[in-house]
């Protein structure tokens, strides 16, 4: 399973309709409007690179209303156990 976030900088327009089109898109999983320099941040699920591929050069650039797209893929996840533990080595009790 390949995951994969794309920031996505809309048009003025593309503001109000693009979130429910981009959550639309095979292989999208999640869709959030977020704050800063991008509009969108689209979670990508999918099997494979070429899938991958697909879901941004076959499907968004059909899409009206982005501006510019910026992909990058994960490498690693962490769940939130995960992180306690990492960050809760060497802090065990050792007052006996």
């Amino acid at each position: 399973m390949l995951t994969a976030f794309i920031l996505v900088k809309s048009t003025r327009e593309g503001l109000t309709r693009l979130g429910p089109e981009l959550a639309d898109v095979e292989g999208v999983a999640e869709v959030y409007t977020v704050t800063g320099e991008w509009d969108f941040v689209a979670i990508v699920r999918v099997r494979e690179h070429d899938d991958l591929a697909n879901v941004v050069t076959r499907h968004l650039t059909r899409l009206d209303g982005i501006e510019r797209t910026q992909t990058m893929v994960a490498f690693q996840q962490f769940s939130a156990h995960d992180l306690e533990a990492m960050f809760g080595l060497g802090l065990e009790d050792t007052k006996g």
